[in-house]
């Protein structure tokens, strides 16, 4: 069996000490290799800009606190830039503070490291990437279809079909062209099951950013209209999005599209 290629990691850190000790560890893992290093928000935004929306940077390691960033600008504001991109990397916070872990994981971070790291740790943490790497990289080792229930019958559903994944009640509903069916899945296996396939705009929702036709803001709401058509003429479901993912998922949308103009 062939082993897994090594992660492809981009480091943000200004402290220098801090920035060549992760390098080190992650060169010696032999789980990765640091292909970039850089001290502040402007680069790493520079690095992803060159690499976004490829496949060429799996994970970026980034701090909180960055020396230099102007005071709305920070790790989180990097993450909350580029979450939700299709194909776009995992991020990881290193940093020394526990306090922004909730916001962090609501974001979609994959991992929290503090300070000061540990090779072990480092170790554990690679491996969790490695996971979580698979299925977007190869579809084909993953699950190809989702299993759905319809009264007494099974329903299998391709991944390019399905429209969003919802929770609600305490169950999970797959949302389709032929119809609502629920899964016995909860939003966060879809996730490690199918990887960044399917982009989180909210705490009980993920969706399939390529059947996403409309966005629609209204005072300090945001919502998506995802289906076949275009809102009333169209079939489909309408989703919130969170208002701390609305920004990325309005970015993520304007990255692969063109005819708006933009400052």
């Amino acid at each position: 069996m062939m082993p897994a290629p090594l992660l492809r990691a981009l480091v943000v850190e200004d402290e220098w000490p801090a920035r060549n000790y992760l390098v080190e560890l992650l060169e010696s893992s032999q789980l990765a290799e640091v292909v970039g290093a850089v001290g502040g928000v402007d680069e790493a935004r520079q690095a992803l800009a060159s690499d976004l929306p490829g496949v060429g940077l799996d994970v970026v390691f980034v701090d909180v606190a960055l020396d230099g960033a102007a005071r709305e600008e920070n790790g989180l504001s990097l993450v909350r830039s580029v979450a939700g991109v299709p194909n776009g990397p995992m991020f990881v916070l290193a940093t020394a503070y526990e306090q922004h872990a909730l916001e962090a994981f609501e974001l979609g971070v994959v991992d929290y490291l503090l300070k000061p790291f540990s090779e072990e740790r480092v170790v554990q943490c690679l491996r969790r990437l490695h996971q979580r790497r698979t299925p977007s990289r190869d579809l084909q080792s993953g699950p190809a279809r989702i299993v759905a229930r319809r009264k007494r019958s099974l329903v299998f559903l391709e991944p390019h079909e399905i429209w969003a994944f919802e929770a609600a009640d305490r169950l999970t509903f797959v949302h389709t062209l032929h119809g609502t069916f629920d899964i016995d899945l909860s939003l966060a296996a879809v996730e490690a099951s199918f990887g960044r396939a399917f982009v989180r705009v909210h705490r009980n929702w993920l969706v399939n950013a390529a059947h996403i036709k409309e966005l629609e803001r209204d005072g300090h709401e945001t919502k998506l209209f995802v289906g076949a058509g275009v809102a009333d003429a169209g079939k489909g479901v309408r989703v919130p999005v969170a208002r701390e993912r609305a920004a990325a998922v309005r970015e993520m949308l304007l990255t692969n599209a063109t005819g708006l103009r933009r400052p």
